[in-house]
């Protein structure tokens, strides 16, 4: 295997062997995990590929060390990721929420399965979506991504590494275990990988507020051995990182890490729409169901049926707008999920009042029938 950080050219590799590889690219140098299918491909891969560029793999207990370390390896300073799967994501919760509260920079590959619990741990789910979003305790600003294929599992996780340090917060890559398994052709090149560097203090030691932020609402950040004084707590903290447990500091503090996100949603938001010209119905969905959303949608356009579909690339924070004016006009909206109903609620709440939201579930370990799509298509004409 090649010893360059960045492996350019053409491979064929499965979405957990390209994220790992994206993450590379990414910067990353530091990886905590524990195994858990469908994602031990990608903690395999790191184990292999972290020596081979100076970077450091760690297989740690469980998922709450995991997390908690990666959490110290951003604050030292390196580029930091651990990935899991649905049981070892919601261990991961309680540190997750510490992630954001400290404003640390790291990514979280979350490939997802049959659940709930144990649940079918080799088969195909996407119940974890709201979990991304409204896991841990509290109120935060979340980004989330939801790729479609080996290559953007690779693009993606580049990407999500730059939201966290551009955004300063935990950034999940939500897969689920078809995209983490398939195999597909992977094409890399050095000159699309653009690297966001991270925030540093541009001012004196003595003058650094390690929580103070900036006009887009984003702090600079000091990693430890640098020679800034920095306190890190979960706590509610003043500008110093200092605990200060008052409500002026909790609503200053807490609606500026919702806002850093929402605020911003124009730079965040991606969704990709076919066939809306003269659509009267739409599909929306995300990740594998998206994929088999597709065989509907090209079965009806045969057909000369006007469907259009939508897939959400960004997840969190949700397309509120986009789906919106993308309904305006229509007769209905039809949303597989491989799960029972969870980002339909938020289709439901921002479609158009006259457009009329139909979920198409599935409980996970298989995946949709396109025919089942199209009937609940037809059905709204």
């Amino acid at each position: 295997m090649s010893e360059r950080a960045i492996m350019t050219g053409k491979y064929f590799m499965n979405g957990d062997e390209a994220c790992a590889e994206g993450a590379i690219a990414a910067g990353c140098r530091f990886f905590a995990g524990y195994p858990i299918t469908p994602q031990s491909e990608i903690a395999e891969r790191m184990s292999k590929r972290m020596p081979q560029v100076n970077g450091t793999f760690i297989q740690m207990e469980d998922e709450l060390s995991s997390i908690a370390a990666v959490l110290g390896g951003a604050w030292g300073g390196k580029r930091s990721m651990t990935a899991t799967s649905g049981p070892g994501f919601s261990l991961m919760m309680e540190n997750i929420g510490l992630g954001m509260m400290t404003e640390t920079p790291c990514v979280i590959a979350d490939i997802q399965r049959g659940s709930p619990s144990t649940g079918l741990p080799t088969a195909v789910g996407q119940g974890d979506m709201m979990q991304a979003q409204w896991g841990s305790h509290g109120d935060y600003g979340v980004i989330a991504y939801a790729p479609t294929s080996p290559q953007e599992m690779f693009d993606y996780t580049v990407k999500a590494f730059n939201r966290s340090e551009q955004y300063r917060m935990p950034v999940f890559v939500m897969a689920d275990e078809k995209i983490g398994h398939m195999r597909e052709r992977v094409e890399i090149r050095e000159e699309d990988i653009d690297i966001y560097p991270r925030r540093r203090p541009n001012v004196d030691p003595e003058d650094f507020l390690p929580f103070k932020p900036g006009d887009d609402l984003v702090p600079q950040m000091a990693s430890a051995g640098e020679g800034y004084r920095v306190h890190v707590t979960g706590l509610t903290h003043d500008y110093k990182g200092h605990p200060k447990l008052d409500v002026e500091t909790q609503k200053e503090l807490v609606g500026r890490l919702v806002d850093k996100v929402e605020k911003n949603k124009d730079d965040l938001v991606e969704v990709e729409a076919r066939g809306m010209e003269d659509a009267e119905v739409m599909i929306v969905s995300y990740g594998m169901a998206y994929r088999t959303a597709m065989g509907a949608y090209k079965r009806a356009r045969e057909r000369g049926i006007k469907l259009g579909i939508v897939r959400l690339i960004t997840v969190w924070p949700f397309p509120d707008e986009q789906i919106r004016e993308l309904s305006e006009g229509l007769k209905g909206v039809v949303m597989p999920e491989i799960n029972l109903g969870q980002l339909v609620k938020e289709v439901e709440r921002v479609a158009s009042p006259g457009a009329e939201v139909k979920l198409v579930p599935h409980a996970g370990g298989g995946l949709h029938d396109p025919g089942d799509i199209l009937r609940e298509v037809e059905s709204l004409l």
